[in-house]
């Protein structure tokens, strides 16, 4: 685990969890990205239209947002405005080792599988995650024995009232639509299957040329690069847990090796031979 007052630039996650606690009128403003990792962003001030994969928020202070690994997400920041918010990362297995049978990360599976990715705490509700936020920050700079166990017991803590306003009623204010909804989840389902524009299309009863339109407004991104990346980030997961590359490539739909190499080189910075050592 890290305390860290900066942002990650390079998107991975080694620890168990990284927590940060940020403050800037500027933000750090991205494209449409992924990460490997489950995230967690709660505003705390400042004006934010956050994106992920097809729903837009405009978030208040205090908001929560979960998003799974592999989801695409964007935030749209009114730099005029400080801006205010704590990430946690989260490497999901791990979690889901410690303590299989409290089923800590059960809340990004339904907010992946619902597409509804806010939470929205009532006053009682903001009260417990302040707490929680400070006495986790208190103890990260306490160099007295226990420190770091206090750490990790906060973010279980963090974890089950997480867990707790997920199961209860959710207040949404959320613009999507149905069909490409209906697309997101086929293609995420369905990677190892063919995925044209032709074939999505047909499947929502659209025509090629309303549904890119739509994709794209939607989404952020171009049907084609949508299901690249999240074929390369399948792959990705496949030889981390041990596949051979060429494999790898075949079940998340790749014919061409040599295609899937150089997009993986392109999209990751390292080769999957890299990856895999």
């Amino acid at each position: 685990m890290k305390h860290d007052r900066s942002f990650a630039r390079e998107g991975y996650l080694e620890e168990n969890y990284h927590y940060f606690h940020l403050r800037d009128t500027a933000g750090q403003e991205r494209d449409f990205h992924f990460h490997d990792f489950d995230k967690i962003v709660l505003l705390l001030s400042g004006r934010v239209d956050y994106a992920v994969e097809s729903v837009s928020y405009a978030l208040r202070p205090w908001d929560i947002l979960l998003v799974k690994h592999h989801a695409i997400h964007k935030a749209l920041i009114d730099k005029s405005e400080p801006y205010e918010r704590i990430i946690l990362y989260l490497d999901g297995k791990y979690f889901d080792r410690l303590l299989p049978e409290a089923r800590l990360m059960d809340c990004f599976e339904e907010a992946d599988r619902s597409g509804e990715y806010r939470l929205v705490p009532d006053e009682e509700q903001r009260r417990a995650l302040e707490q929680t936020f400070r006495s986790y920050e208190a103890a990260a700079r306490d160099p007295a024995f226990g420190a770091q166990t206090l750490c990790d017991t906060y973010i279980l803590q963090l974890l089950v009232l997480i867990g707790r306003m997920n199961a209860a009623p959710r207040r949404e204010e959320q613009r999507y639509d149905p069909k490409i909804r209906q697309t997101l989840s086929y293609i995420n389902e369905n990677l190892g299957r063919e995925l044209s524009v032709d074939a999505l299309a047909e499947r929502v009863y659209l025509s090629r040329y309303h549904f890119m339109r739509l994709f794209k407004a939607e989404t952020g991104n171009t049907v084609h690069a949508y299901v690249r990346q999240k074929r390369l980030l399948y792959a990705a997961r496949l030889i981390r847990e041990g596949t051979p590359a060429n494999a790898a490539a075949e079940a998340a739909g790749f014919a061409d090796y040599s295609a899937f190499h150089r997009a993986f080189r392109t999209s990751f910075g390292i080769s999957p031979g890299q990856l895999k050592k």
